[in-house]
């Protein structure tokens, strides 16, 4: 292989998709599932950066808003323009002027978006917001990913397509050192516990928080850990009378920013952040992060405390943010870092630092030209219109026999693809089953997601290829129900949909926590 990458999250696929695209044979390897780790645990907003103003990261805005605008324009079934509020009362630190200087800037280089009427959002939100306060309301627009899981998915098919060779459930176990230089990886496939040693020629180590493990692997030193690990929860609760349909960004009790957004038919609040050097897969939102969500929300919204009181769950999530000391949290970089790691005697190996959402696509473009892939080729795409496409795809599943309701939200989560599934539903109508009594996600997108998304376990799709577990009426009894119906389509035996529910359950309860 020329290239190993470790790590299965957003960025890890974006850069063995582009390296392969610029004609390096890529392994990509992940310990348990693609967009598991981070990926999974975010607040699922594609923006600019708007607080990035705040720390002059001028750069890393302008990068962000660039890239915002391409997943917008590439990816539109998953990515989609969104409206944002921002509301601060008479005891924000933040000076209304600086606001709306930053808020102009911010609209000057990320251009419009929409056609929404921000000031009629506004205005609507004034009339419901805690009246123990002063409020002042601005407004702009961002973008949202309510399911990077299914925009992980996305990138993964095309790194297949490049000539990816993809590994999840594989554990790097090793870096092999020779001659100051990287030439082999030690893995085990975890499911079998079968090892295997791959010769290889450039590592990229885009393992996240877990970036400082893979180097300990090989023994490699340097001068210090390169992640300071910040655990970032977030709180989902029912939607409540008053809940705008735009975003809301505003200040938590003690000034830090933070997020209530519309999700999935709930309300995301968050994020926090809080020093975490434990084990990353362990990462657990603790009660007074929990209740200081809660507190932030009933700040805001006086009205919300029916919702609170039915939180339905919390998840947390560790930001591989560069390690720095006597920092305040807040103030560290969100920009990503390149670390060549030939200086610490292992030539042909970067680790990546930091990453978000929004600026995958880029860094791996970094990548690749770190690694002399100046230019690789990019798709090219035959259809220009897409809302053509789009049409075209809603329509194919209606004539494989599926409602207009049920088909536009199977294209929802699977764009283009969707013409394959009808593809399928055509051959087997019975693959039109809902995967529970209330979803709107058919067994056939589970099918494809074994056949051809490379999941491996019903929490890999449950959670991640086709997430309808993250909803807001998901119990116990919708999980019997899709393994039953996933199981038949699969020709699983009972024994196998037994287990398969039983590492669903232990899955789930790790990463969603019941307050």
């Amino acid at each position: 292989m020329d290239l190993a990458v470790i790590g299965g999250g957003i960025n890890g696929v974006a850069i063995a998709r582009e390296c392969a695209r610029g004609g390096m044979r890529t392994l990509l390897v992940e310990k348990h599932d693609f967009a598991s780790g981070t990926t999974s645990r975010s607040t699922r907003i594609i923006h600019g950066g708007l607080r990035y103003l705040e720390h002059g990261e001028l750069g890393l805005v302008r990068e962000s808003l660039r890239e915002r605008q391409r997943l917008l324009r590439e990816s539109p079934h998953l990515v989609r323009p969104i409206h944002f509020l921002l509301a601060m009362d008479e005891s924000s630190r933040r000076n209304a002027l600086a606001v709306r200087t930053g808020l102009w800037m911010y609209r000057h280089l990320g251009g419009r978006l929409s056609a929404i009427d921000g000031k009629h959002e506004a205005r609507r939100l004034e009339q419901v917001l805690d009246s123990g306060h002063q409020w002042s309301v601005f407004d702009f627009e961002d973008g949202q990913c309510e399911f990077p899981e299914r925009l992980v998915a996305d990138w993964l098919l095309e790194a297949i397509a490049a000539g990816v060779t993809v590994r999840n459930h594989t554990e790097a176990l090793g870096v092999e050192v020779r001659n100051g230089k990287v030439a082999a990886l030690r893995l085990r496939h975890l499911n079998n516990g079968t090892e295997k040693r791959v010769e290889v020629n450039r590592i990229i180590n885009a393992a996240g928080p877990w970036v400082d493990r893979v180097i300990q692997s090989g023994g490699i030193s340097t001068p210090h850990n390169l992640i300071g690990g910040v655990r970032g929860s977030h709180i989902v609760v029912p939607s409540f009378a008053g809940m705008p349909d735009a975003a809301v960004y505003t200040e938590a009790i003690d000034g830090r920013p933070i997020f209530v957004i519309p999700w999935n038919g709930q309300v995301l609040v968050g994020t926090t952040e809080v020093p975490d050097h434990d084990d990353p897969a362990r990462a657990t939102p603790d009660s007074d992060e929990i209740q200081y969500l809660r507190n932030s929300l009933l700040r805001l919204f006086a009205g919300a405390h029916t919702a609170i009181s039915h939180t339905r769950y919390a998840f947390a999530g560790i930001r591989p943010l560069p390690y720095t000391s006597g920092k305040k949290l807040g103030a560290i970089t969100r920009n990503h870092i390149l670390y060549d790691h030939r200086d610490d005697g292992a030539a042909g190996m970067i680790s990546v630092i930091g990453g978000k959402l929004t600026t995958a696509g880029e860094l791996a473009r970094q990548c690749a030209a770190k690694l002399g892939l100046h230019g690789s080729p990019r798709p090219v795409f035959a259809v220009a219109d897409a809302s053509l496409e789009n049409n075209q795809s809603i329509m194919a599943l209606a004539q494989a026999g599926l409602s207009p309701t049920i088909a536009r939200a199977v294209f929802t989560w699977n764009g283009a693809r969707s013409l394959r599934l009808a593809a399928a539903l055509r051959q087997r109508p019975e693959l039109a089953a809902p995967l529970c009594e209330h979803s709107r996600h058919i067994v056939a997108e589970a099918t494809d997601a074994f056949d051809f998304q490379c999941a491996g376990t019903l929490a890999d799709v449950l959670l991640r290829r086709v997430p309808v577990a993250l909803g807001a009426c998901w119990e116990n009894h919708c999980t019997r129900v899709a393994a039953s119906r996933i199981g038949a389509a699969m020709g699983w035996a009972e024994s196998r949909i037994a287990l398969e529910l039983e590492t669903f359950d232990q899955e789930r309860s790790a990463f969603l926590h019941r307050p």
